[in-house]
């Protein structure tokens, strides 16, 4: 049985593993934290339990369909629960939106907000319902081998969205800019300013309006460990604590997997770890991409992150809250064009204790926030401190309730933390942003053009940052694999 060894236990990971176990591989995942699930960790002090990293559960079908390739279901490994409202869009004091978890009311609000918008809203969303079809079908489970990838009937005839971008086609009917701001919010979970992103990309207001926000039981860390409970029964093997230190090679063939405890033997090799630092692992001369090229890539923001424990109950706001009271267009410039700390940055407040109280001790709650932040910046407890203090600034400022003397702990989580826990280049927390000349073919490759058994999978490689698309990247990788099987071996 050919051995195969995948290198890091995150999303794109742990689906590979399951792909390739299922193929008939013997298969070792090496992971070099403490725990398994990758960004998915989960981090417990005191009965508070916090997901360390994603937190927005969309795109249920693409979750439905990996569970369904071993003839499973997502409920056989975990519970999933619609929320209503999805989300809370807060834009000043007493001044925020509901999405609720049905079209016809999100339809009905932007009327009301903005009459005449209904109708430009239906068109949109049955447009963004057709392009996310497209793109499962047509694009997003490609290899990003050739262009010709892209090339279909259906995508012939969509090529403006290609051309045109999400502001572009947000803008022209709806003018709101309050409506406007819930349009294209969704493409940061891509990664990238809506000036930037192609039109077409508006399939994800589908994931949002039309699929509706969820959540898994016991948070994002269920969902990863769901995905582990499945593999160990195809076989897999799971290894914590081993960091990687190289890949060895022999005639252009990685021959074994070096980590600071062991040595792997391996018959081919997968990374889900960061991309660029997995060519770290190798010598200069086996290395898909210079540092140069990774410096001059476009990133999806970093991150700071806030874990804090509450000795009450916070019912002035939902379990998701997106925090729009400043200028959206001033703050991605500070991520994207001219990088630097935020002035008055937008941010996200997670209460998911709302929906699980089991996450935390009975009349408690846990609160999970996030800021977006440039790539590469500069990071210190001291800056950690400041931002968290303008989160509650502001919520004092929009909601009226002082939470600081709440607060029992908090603990942060920022860009210098991304780079040494994950390893992440530049750390970054999302992955490339999803521009036009960062698509398809013109992602990094899922295989190394000089080592024919070493393969990447993850957010730095097609299709794209986020939860749905690194399952969907394992399934992409492990299917061009076996495809071509009798040319790797």
């Amino acid at each position: 049985m050919k051995k195969v060894v995948i290198i890091g236990s995150g999303f794109s990971a742990i689906a590979s593993a399951c792909y390739m176990a299922k193929a008939g591989y013997s298969v070792q995942v090496l992971e070099k934290n403490e725990q398994l699930g990758g960004r998915a960790s989960l981090l417990e002090i005191e009965g508070f339990k916090f997901d360390m990293g994603p937190s927005w559960y969309w795109m249920p079908d693409i979750f439905e369909s990996f569970f369904a390739d071993f003839g499973k279901k997502v409920s056989d490994y975990y519970h999933l629960q619609k929320l209503s409202p999805g989300y809370r869009v807060i834009f000043g004091k007493d001044d925020y939106i509901d999405i609720s978890d049905e079209p016809e009311k999100i339809i009905a609000k932007f009327e009301e907000v903005e009459p005449g918008s209904g109708k430009h809203l239906r068109k949109f969303m049955e447009d963004s319902r057709k392009n996310y079809e497209i793109a499962m079908k047509d694009l997003v489970y490609n290899p990003g081998k050739s262009l010709l990838e892209l090339v279909s009937v259906e995508t012939a005839v969509r090529l403006p969205l290609f051309v045109q971008n999400i502001s572009q086609t947000v803008r022209k009917n709806i003018k709101n800019p309050k409506l406007q701001s819930i349009l294209e919010f969704p493409v940061l979970f891509l990664g990238a300013k809506p000036q930037n992103t192609p039109a077409f990309y508006n399939f994800m207001n589908h994931a949002d309006f039309g699929l509706g926000t969820w959540y898994p039981k016991g948070g994002f860390n269920a969902v990863a460990l769901g995905m582990v409970k499945l593999a160990k029964e195809l076989g897999v093997q799971f290894h914590i604590n081993e960091e990687v230190t190289k890949i060895e090679t022999e005639n252009n063939k990685a021959k074994r997997v070096i980590t600071t405890t062991h040595i792997f033997e391996a018959d081919l090799v997968i990374s889900g770890a960061d991309y660029a630092h997995t060519e770290k692992l190798l010598q200069t001369d086996q290395k898909n991409y210079s540092e140069e090229y990774w410096q001059k890539k476009v990133f999806a923001p970093s991150s700071f992150l806030y874990y804090v424990a509450f000795d009450k109950k916070v019912p002035e706001l939902q379990h998701h809250n997106l925090f729009f009271d400043t200028d959206f267009e001033h703050h991605a410039k500070e991520i994207y064009d001219t990088p630097k700390l935020p002035t008055k940055p937008l941010f996200y407040a997670n209460f998911s204790s709302k929906t699980d109280p089991d996450l935390c001790p009975e009349g408690k709650e846990i609160g999970f926030f996030l800021i977006p932040v440039a790539v590469d910046l500069e990071d210190s407890q001291d800056i950690h401190d400041r931002y968290f203090g303008l989160i509650m600034d502001r919520i004092e400022k929009n909601i009226g309730v002082d939470l600081r003397q709440s607060v029992l702990f908090k603990k942060s989580f920022g860009v210098q933390d991304f780079k040494e826990r994950y390893n992440s280049c530049r750390g970054n927390a999302y992955g490339l942003a999803n521009t036009l000349l960062q698509t398809s073919i013109l992602r990094p490759s899922i295989s190394n053009k000089k080592i024919k058994n070493l393969f990447y999978t993850g957010q730095l490689t097609v299709p794209g940052p986020g939860v749905p698309p690194a399952l969907i990247s394992g399934k992409v990788v492990t299917d061009y694999i076996i495809q071509h099987q009798n040319k790797i071996f």
